[in-house]
C-alpha cells in the first residue's frame, strides 16, 4: 500500500487519511489560504488549488504525462509497459495535434444524437434495478444503483454485450485506482496488469469482429469513423473505448453516490426538489461542484512558467484540483454551502478548455435519471445509521457503501 505522509503534511497524500478522506475541503482551503502552489514532495509535483490557476493549468500546460515503455524500462519498471502502451494512445493523455485529430475522429462517432438516442434506454435500466428492490424498503446504493447503471449504460454504448457489465466494471475499477492513486500503489500492480491485458484482448476482439458482424454501437462507429481520409488505428481504438468505458463508469457512479449523500445530508433542499422536480439539472451542476467526482489531475509544464508568482521549470508535473477550485470562495459566494439553484455555475468537475470531459452529456443524462427516479418512487428515503465509507482514492472521490431506506 502507499506509504501516507504524517499527519500534518501539507500533502494531498494525506486524502489517504480517514478524516482528511471524509472531508478534504478544509485541506484544501487551507492550501487555498497558505500554498496556492505548492510543491509536494511526496507526489514529485506543484499542487495548485486557486480557481483561476487551475483552470489556467488545464487550459495552458500539457496532458502528454504518461511515460512511454521505453521510459518505464530505464527507470526499471518495465512491468508497467502493458499499461503505457494503452494510456499513451488516450485522448486523455494527448497534446495538439494529436489530440486534436483524435478527439476530431472520436466526436464522428460520439455524436450527440447517438447520446441522445440512450435516454429512454436508460430510464428503463433505472427502473429495472429500482424495481428489483423497491419492495425491500431499503438497498446498498453503490451496488444496487451507482455501479450497475453506468456499467450496463456503457455496454449498450459500446455495443458489447450488456451481460459483460460486471466484467467492464471490474476492469474500470482497477484502472481507475491507478490513474485516481497516481500509480503509487504497487500491491495493486499486478492486478492492474491483469486487468488491462484483459481489457485489450477483450476490445481488440471486439474491434475485429465488425469487421464479420458489425453492431451500432460506439466501437463500431470508431471503426467506420473517418475525417478527409484519416482513420484510427485498432490500437487507438482500443485504448480510447478503454478510457470512455472508465471514465464514464467512474465519474458517473461516483456523481450518484456522492450527490444521493449530498443531497440526503441536507434534507430542506432535498424535500424542495421532490416538490419541484424541475430543478434538477441545475441541482446536478451544483452537486458535481459541491462533491466533484474527479478531484483532480495532472499536467506537465510546457515551458519554465509562473503561476501566482511562483516558478515552474518546463517539464515538472503540475496537479491541478478541481475539488478546490469548486469551493473557492474567489469564484463562488459561499461555497461550502450547497444551493442547488446556483447561478452561475462554472464549475470544474468536468475538467475545462480542449480536455473537457468527452462523457459528460452522457453522465448528466444518467445522472438524471438515477435521480428523478430515486425522488418519483421511494418515498421518505433516508440514510440509514452508521459510518460513511468512501473509497480510499486520491483522485476519484466516492463512497465504498451507501445505506438508504424508504417507506413502504
Amino acid at each position: 500500500m502507499m506509504t501516507t505522509a504524517p499527519t500534518k503534511a501539507p500533502s494531498l497524500i494525506r486524502l489517504l487519511d480517514p478524516e482528511v478522506l471524509a472531508d478534504p475541503y478544509q485541506l484544501y482551503q487551507s492550501l487555498r489560504d497558505e500554498a496556492p502552489v505548492m510543491w509536494d514532495p511526496y507526489l514529485h509535483a506543484w499542487v495548485v488549488t486557486r480557481y483561476a490557476d487551475v483552470a489556467d493549468v488545464l487550459t495552458r500546460f500539457k496532458a502528454d504525462r504518461t511515460p512511454t515503455p521505453a521510459k518505464l524500462a530505464e527507470l526499471g519498471m518495465e512491468q508497467l509497459a502493458p499499461v503505457a502502451q494503452v494510456m499513451v494512445r488516450q485522448m486523455l493523455f494527448l497534446d495538439p495535434p494529436q489530440h486534436g485529430r483524435v478527439r476530431g475522429l472520436a466526436a464522428a462517432a460520439f455524436t450527440p444524437r447517438r447520446i441522445a438516442a440512450l435516454r429512454g434506454h436508460i430510464q428503463e435500466i433505472t427502473d429495472s434495478l429500482i424495481d428489483a428492490v423497491i419492495d425491500d424498503g431499503g438497498m446498498e446504493v453503490m451496488d444496487t444503483l451507482a455501479n450497475p447503471l453506468p456499467a450496463i449504460v456503457t455496454a449498450e454504448m459500446l455495443g458489447v454485450p450488456t451481460e459483460d457489465h460486471e466484467l467492464l466494471k471490474n476492469w474500470s475499477s482497477d484502472f481507475a485506482e491507478m490513474l485516481g492513486n497516481f500509480q503509487h500503489n504497487p500491491g495493486r500492480v499486478a492486478g492492474v496488469l491483469r486487468s488491462v491485458e484483459q481489457m485489450t484482448e477483450y476490445f481488440q476482439a471486439a474491434v475485429r469482429n465488425e469487421a464479420t458482424h458489425p453492431t451500432d454501437g460506439l466501437i463500431g462507429a470508431l471503426c467506420a469513423a473517418e475525417i478527409d481520409g484519416d482513420s484510427l488505428s485498432e490500437d487507438e481504438i482500443v485504448a480510447n473505448v478503454v478510457v470512455t468505458m472508465v471514465g464514464g463508469q467512474e465519474t458517473t457512479t461516483n456523481l450518484i453516490g456522492n450527490g444521493l449523500l449530498t443531497l440526503l445530508r441536507h434534507r430542506d433542499q432535498f424535500e424542495e426538489l421532490i416538490d419541484d422536480p424541475s430543478g434538477l439539472s441545475a441541482a446536478i451542476e451544483e452537486l458535481l461542484r459541491f462533491e466533484s467526482p474527479s478531484q483532480h489531475t495532472a499536467r506537465i509544464a510546457p515551458d519554465a512558467v509562473e503561476i501566482a508568482g511562483q516558478p515552474i521549470p518546463a517539464g515538472q508535473a503540475v496537479i491541478a484540483v478541481m475539488g478546490s477550485a469548486n469551493r473557492d470562495p474567489s469564484k463562488f459566494t459561499d461555497p461550502g454551502r450547497l444551493d442547488l439553484h446556483r447561478a452561475p455555475n462554472r464549475h470544474l468537475a468536468f475538467g475545462w478548455a480542449g480536455h473537457f470531459c468527452f462523457g459528460a452529456p452522457l453522465a448528466r443524462m444518467e445522472a438524471q435519471a438515477a435521480f428523478g427516479t430515486v425522488l418519483a418512487r421511494l418515498p421518505g428515503l433516508e440514510l440509514e445509521p452508521g459510518p460513511i465509507r468512501w473509497r480510499p482514492n486520491l483522485g476519484l472521490r466516492g463512497l465504498a457503501s451507501l445505506n438508504v431506506r424508504w417507506s413502504l
